[in-house]
């Protein structure tokens, strides 16, 4: 018993000690699908003010592309241009064993793209305690001056149809923390269809971000006909795409006592009920949101 939970817990130590990384996609420019003008501007663009969490179901009376490899309900959306650098986490979460696989295009005022984040962009997360199964990722983008919005494209492609997402399955969690054998069994597999739930968290921030939108006007000579630049590819081996996940992998800050102590509490229930699985849900949880004792409490608590 001690020898399985002192390898959980090592285990624990190494998974916090570990960056969390974004399964990149080694693509070019030429891979992102070319969406018609006409298409484009037929689109109704939902309005996203930061700060805003907005909860979008893409059904089948939702918008729809179905353009070359784009295939599928989207989700289109207009940011303003004007608050400074925006921060933008975007989720796909599962329902039941199903999955809407995110791109995202992001077009500058003129509608011209200017950076494209593939499906891959978007991992895998296991469930917390407030979230369930999803997709997530999260973008930076700095829009150029002279601009009034720019865009955001949420789509899903052939190829992403044409694949899945394997999950976590809990029961092996629980096994390993009560020092039970960790069952055979397959892990659920969701398949990714043409329609899904998303959430789209925006905020705006003064700092710059990794990603230019659109390029600076010339208002003085009313000179706007520059040229558009070559829309950047997130996930390219190149320092912003590699950066962009370590920003987000910061530890958070110091937790406030209170909430030490509810999630100690928690914790230490959790044991003593034999959940185990949702205990470890609870210590994850918690030192996401900077908790300095939660693991120390994890540990005393599971000991015999």
């Amino acid at each position: 018993m001690k020898k399985n939970l002192l390898s959980l817990c090592l285990s624990l130590s190494l998974m916090a000690a570990t960056p969390a990384m974004v399964n990149a996609a080694q693509h070019d420019a030429s891979v992102a699908p070319v969406i018609s003008a006409q298409t484009l501007h037929k689109l109704s663009w939902t309005p996203l003010v930061p700060p805003v969490t907005q909860d979008v179901t893409l059904g089948t009376s939702s918008a729809e592309i179905n353009q070359g490899e784009i295939q599928g309900a989207v989700g289109a959306f207009a940011l303003p241009a004007d608050r400074g650098s925006l921060e933008i986490t975007l989720t796909s979460i599962a329902t039941g064993k199903t999955l809407y696989a995110p791109n995202v295009l992001v077009l500058d005022e003129q509608m011209r793209p200017a950076a494209y984040y593939p499906s891959s962009y978007f991992p895998y997360e296991k469930p917390g305690i407030v979230s369930s199964d999803r997709l997530e990722g999260s973008l930076k983008l700095t829009p150029a001056l002279g601009q009034k919005q720019i865009y955001l494209l949420v789509y899903t492609t052939k190829q992403d149809l044409a694949s899945t997402t394997l999950m976590s399955n809990p029961a092996k969690a629980f096994a390993a923390g009560v020092g039970n054998a960790v069952p055979d069994i397959p892990d659920p597999v969701a398949r990714h269809t043409p329609t899904g739930t998303l959430s789209i968290k925006v905020r705006a921030e003064q700092k710059s971000g990794n990603i230019m939108i659109g390029q600076m006007l010339d208002n003085i000579n009313g000179n706007t006909s520059t040229p558009a630049a070559t829309p950047i590819i997130v996930g390219q081996q190149t320092a912003p795409a590699r950066s962009e996940p370590a920003a987000s992998a910061k530890p958070a800050e110091p937790m406030l006592s209170d909430s030490e102590t509810y999630f100690n509490q928690a914790i230490k229930q959790a044991v003593k009920a034999g959940d185990v699985d949702k205990a470890l849900k609870l210590l994850d949880e918690a030192e996401r949101l900077g908790s300095k004792t939660a693991r120390k409490t994890f540990i005393q608590s599971v000991k015999p």
